[in-house]
Formats: C-alpha cells, sequence, structure tokens
C-alpha cells in the first residue's frame, strides 16, 4: 500500500471530531457547574434548583470609630458597633472557565521497507578418467552441472501515530445578566448601626 493510500485510509473526522467534541462537552458541563454554584451558594431556598429563593447574605458586626464634638468643641472618638449584610455572591469568585483554544497535533509516522535477497549458487563437476593398457584405450568423462537460485522478498510496513491535545482554558468574563445580578445585589449592601 503506498503511502497515500495509508494516509487517507486513516479516520480523521473521528480524530479530529472526537477531541472537538469532548472539548464542547467539556464547556457544556463547565457552564452547568457555574449555575450549580451559584444557586447552590448564592441563594438559600432549600429547593434551590426550581426556586432559588433569596440571597444568602452574611451579617457582620464591628466597631466603627463615630467622632463627636461636644460644646467645647472637644472631639471624642467612640466605637460604636455596627452591622454590615453583604450577598455572599459578591463575595466569590465566580467560577467561569472558557475553553479559549484548542490545539490538535497529529502525526503520523509511516515506513514501508521492502526488502529482496536473491541467493544463486552453481556448482560444476567434472571428471576425466583415461583406461590404457595393451588393448584398446578407453576414456571416460563425467561431468555434471548444478545451480541453484533462491529469491525471497518481505514487504514491511512500520506505522506509529501519536496524537496530541492541547486545551487552553480561561476564566471568562461575566456574561450581563450574571454581571446585573451582582450589581444588584451589590447595591443591596447595608451598613447600620447595631441595636
Amino acid at each position: 500500500m503506498s503511502i497515500g493510500q495509508e494516509l487517507s485510509s486513516i479516520d480523521f473526522q473521528s480524530m479530529i471530531g472526537g477531541p472537538l467534541n469532548a472539548v464542547i462537552k467539556a464547556q457544556a458541563q463547565s457552564a452547568q457547574t457555574s449555575v450549580d454554584f451559584i444557586k447552590s451558594v448564592g441563594f438559600n431556598a432549600a429547593d434551590a434548583a426550581t426556586d432559588p429563593g433569596k440571597p444568602t447574605m452574611v451579617t457582620f458586626t464591628y466597631d466603627k470609630p463615630i467622632e463627636t464634638k461636644d460644646a467645647a468643641g472637644v472631639i471624642t472618638v467612640t466605637p460604636t458597633p455596627f452591622r454590615l449584610t453583604v450577598p455572599i455572591l459578591t463575595m466569590l469568585p465566580i467560577p467561569y472557565i472558557r475553553v479559549e483554544e484548542v490545539t490538535i497535533d497529529f502525526n503520523a509516522k509511516i515506513n514501508s521497507v521492502v526488502e529482496s535477497t536473491t541467493t544463486s549458487s552453481s556448482e560444476l563437476n567434472a571428471s576425466l578418467a583415461v583406461k590404457g593398457g595393451w588393448g584398446p584405450v578407453s576414456a571416460e568423462l563425467k561431468c555434471s552441472y548444478s545451480t541453484k537460485k533462491s529469491t525471497s522478498a518481505t514487504d514491511k510496513t512500520e506505522r506509529t501515530y501519536s496524537l496530541i491535545i492541547h486545551v487552553r482554558a480561561v476564566q471568562d468574563e461575566l456574561p450581563a445578566g450574571l454581571e446585573k445580578l451582582l450589581g444588584v445585589l451589590e447595591n443591596s449592601i447595608k451598613e447600620v448601626k447595631a441595636a
């Protein structure tokens, strides 16, 4: 089989489509994970899958220095307890991963080796015998010739394939809807005097 036929027999559709399909599924799984994170961490409903309920709020109490000036103009700093209520969703990084780049490296190494071996041998045997004496002279000639030739051919093809997939994922910018939601939640942050 020629090198061109070898390459044309490779299923490039599966080799390229398979990794790309896996990347798309991974992207969808990542988006679903972000949704689950927002629902489970950002909202406090028991059944967050169908009704997110109210945002989960975290309340801090702290002392804030408050300056007061008396009639004589003396400034007094008094630590006053305050309470700050913050939506927890505005305090955490929201996982929002996006696949930015996918690189598929495919290397094919095809070695086609044809080995041909030919061996030949020939042999000539001859012998001459002459008999003489008082009687008639006789001669005998023996001759033999043999030849042998053998040919062997080996067709050997070695195939080595390697597939390397590079995936680069980044933290994506928040979608407009989620950014708006975080803006609304940020506006709900309140600092009040603790009772």
